[in-house]
């Protein structure tokens, strides 16, 4: 068993299921399942249905074994059940009937609306998705029609299903008091296409691998330069004209060099090691951007080697799996840094670390999820998987970060600033309008968002419309030119602030580093009202509530990335005031 298999072992054990029963490989005649899943609005993707709460009917096979669920499939309101229409490996069968049903004046009230608002279905055999139209208005738009007839087409090779194709015939128009028969045929095809290949059909290469994909890459590797050179300028600059100070003026004493200084950022060298305001929240955020940049590479790596996005949930259940693991790197990082701080409340310090973020996702999923339970969606959680959840932060999150603030506390938890901290705070002086923090921290975010927006339409766009993002690669290449322009941006911006002697750079380089999540958020709402046609109430706080936690969630990354450099950057140049 490799390292991935091992991964995918401990993964089901997690979420608390099972393996298929079969293994994508069939005998001849062996059954063959027909899943369907959910039924809804086109334009709205997430606003999911039951398959049978419209009045389908069920085909007349009923014994099948039971079918367990993960917990990414529950979250995501996936619902299998049996469509009781019998499939067998590799034997045709000619156009069958196998229900009928009498269309009341509520079961047609309910397909009326369904066609009307381009209700889509999606089933599913061997794992392959198979999306189908319910049914069609004519051109007045005062008829509505149904397909009846399914005809599914099974590409085969070997023992294995490679390929699934579904053509909707037989358009009825629908009255009240009359019957609709339903029937499906099977036609089984020899297909060369190779097993590992049979989800290619679904990607969209001349999407993802569009020119413009390239050229933004290209563009932000440029930008990536550019500000690594007005670091590195920087940084350099300023250390000679200290490594030129100190050589000439070693005569002088303390008073007299502060008072010669010609830089600002040399004055509040006895206060910019000063610990920021409410430092717990502070730290358990940075824990936190840890964990979320871990469970983020963790991720697109795995998926780059394991395509997991080819399997049901299994790239969300992983990233709850990774989340709940990477706890420990949270309580290392916000520990230790709360311990450097001087700070006594490691207890309240950790729990504030590990449930910020959970309880962010619990706040907004309960919003979400009571919407989802009046609209009577497939989306609504059970509450099954809310204790499932809770249990999951009680009993795995929460020690696993105090194992970690321990570790940190512990390994790197003692002060050891190259400054010496004043005992009383120096006054902060009045300075230009565009120096101020505020607009320090807004202005930083422009550069971040402008290396990332133009992947955020594709990844929009494959989450919100009906797209399989699968380029990992590409995604790789702009999280870590997104590390490094958030660093070097940050940077930059510290730089300003502490020259114009102000040394509350702490929130101030997380907030830099963040902004650029205010910018996503801004870029969502225009995603929304010129890119989509969504509607209704459910879909829209479904939407605005997921892309917020969205954007807070790679603020939180991003602003971590900010403060982690510019702590380096800091360090740095305030190590020669010790000299």
């Amino acid at each position: 068993m490799n390292i991935y298999q091992s991964f995918l072992f401990l993964l089901a054990i997690f979420t608390i299921t099972y393996c298929d029963e079969h293994d994508h490989k069939y005998e001849e005649g062996q059954e063959v399942v027909l899943w369907m899943n959910t039924v809804g609005p086109y334009h709205n993707r997430q606003e999911t249905y039951n398959y049978f709460s419209l009045p389908f009917c069920r085909g007349s096979k009923k014994e099948i074994s039971h079918y367990h669920e993960t917990l990414g499939e529950n979250i995501l309101g996936v619902e299998l059940e049996y469509s009781g229409v019998e499939i067998n490996y590799k034997r045709d069968k000619e156009k069958t009937d196998f229900c009928e049903i009498t269309l009341t004046h509520e079961n047609y009230d309910a397909f009326t609306y369904a066609i009307k608002n381009h209700y889509w279905y999606q089933m599913f055999i061997d794992d392959l998705p198979i999306w189908g139209i319910v049914g069609e208005m004519d051109e007045s738009g005062k008829s509505a029609y149904i397909w009846t007839h399914k005809k599914f087409e099974i590409g085969y090779n070997g023992k294995r299903i490679v390929d699934v194709n579904l053509t909707s015939e037989s358009k009825v128009q629908i009255q009240p008091n009359t019957k609709l028969t339903f029937s499906y045929e099977i036609v089984w095809r020899l297909s060369n296409i190779e097993f590992t290949n049979r989800f290619d059909k679904y990607l969209d290469p001349g999407f993802f691998q569009h020119k413009i994909h390239w050229f933004s890459i290209f563009n932000s590797f440029m930008m990536v330069l550019f500000l690594v050179g007005l670091v590195s300028m920087i940084l350099l600059r300023t250390l000679r004209k200290d490594y030129a100070r100190y050589g000439k003026d070693e005569d002088l004493d303390d008073m007299e060099r502060d008072l010669g200084d010609e830089y600002g950022w040399k004055q509040v060298h006895g206060d910019v090691f000063r610990p920021p305001a409410h430092p717990i929240l502070f730290c358990s955020l940075i824990g936190s951007g840890y964990q979320i940049a871990t469970v983020t590479i963790l991720c697109i790596v795995i998926t780059i080697l394991g395509d997991l996005y080819t399997e049901r949930a299994l790239l969300f259940s992983t990233a709850i799996f990774l989340y709940a693991a990477a706890s420990v790197i949270n309580g290392y990082a916000g520990g230790s840094l709360y311990s450097r701080m001087g700070g006594q409340l490691w207890m309240k310090q950790l729990i504030v670390g590990a449930f910020f973020v959970p309880f962010l996702i619990c706040g907004v999923s309960f919003l979400v999820n009571f919407i989802s339970i009046y609209y009577g969606s497939s989306r609504s959680i059970p509450f099954t998987v809310m204790l499932s959840v809770t249990a999951i932060c009680l009993f795995v999150i929460l020690p696993l970060t105090a194992i970690g603030t321990v570790l940190g506390r512990n390994i790197s938890g003692k002060i050891n600033h190259p400054c010496r901290t004043n005992a009383v705070p120096r006054p902060i002086p009045e300075k230009k309008w565009f120096m101020e923090p505020y607009v320090i921290i807004f202005a930083s975010g422009i550069l971040p968002f402008g290396s990332i927006f133009i992947e955020m339409y594709f990844i929009f766009t494959s989450f919100w419309a009906y797209k399989i993002y699968y380029v990992y690669g590409f995604m790789l290449l702009v999280f870590l030119i997104l590390t490094v322009v958030t660093v070097c941006v940050t940077i930059v911006a510290t730089y300003f602030l502490l020259n114009s002697e102000d040394y509350r750079w702490q929130w101030t380089s997380f907030l830099a580093g963040a902004s650029s999540s205010i910018y996503v958020y801004f870029y969502a709402i225009y995603y929304f009202l010129f890119k989509t046609k969504m509607y209704g109430m459910f879909q829209t706080v479904f939407y605005f509530g997921y892309m917020a936690l969205f954007s807070v969630g790679l603020g939180i990354m991003c602003g971590t990335f900010g403060y982690v450099g510019t702590q380096a950057f800091v360090r740095k140049i305030y190590s020669h005031k010790i000299d």
